[in-house]
């Protein structure tokens, strides 16, 4: 059995700020949709019509708090709610025409400022971007 590498806190700490801070200002220059609601959105793209319960569990937040973004989501037209064929007491929710158009307009714009960014790049800071993507998705695999 190998040894745990120990915690290289300095790495850890400058990935963390260099992510965060890339994260959110991509995520501000479309900020037309809360994180939240993105979030449900993009959940539900991967995983189909939901009951609401399911939909907060896989967020990870409360019942009320999704109901609360479910509500704000038809309000804009962005979800549908439809009755779950296997029971008729349950409601599940699902991504609406609207919904589908925003998110995949909101992935594109993040896309395409996230490109400007790296095109800022010189080659080798890019190659080694390269290089390091599948050290960063093993960062996030089983999540």
């Amino acid at each position: 059995m190998t040894e745990p590498h120990p915690v290289d806190t300095e790495l850890a700490t400058r990935l963390r700020l260099a992510v965060g801070r890339l994260n959110r200002r991509i995520r501000l220059a479309t900020n037309d949709i809360p994180p939240l609601q993105f979030s449900a959105l993009a959940t539900l793209d991967k995983h189909g019509p939901l009951r609401s319960g399911e939909l907060a569990q896989r967020e990870a937040v409360t019942a009320p708090t999704m109901t609360r973004v479910l509500a704000a989501l038809a309000e804009r037209g962005l979800v549908t709610r439809e009755s779950d064929p296997t029971d008729a007491r349950s409601v599940r929710v699902s991504l609406s025409p609207a919904g589908i158009e925003a998110l995949t307009r909101i992935r594109s714009e993040r896309t395409a400022l996230l490109g400007a960014r790296l095109a800022r790049l010189s080659d080798e800071q890019r190659a080694a971007l390269v290089a390091g993507l599948p050290a960063l998705e093993a960062l996030v695999e089983g999540d």
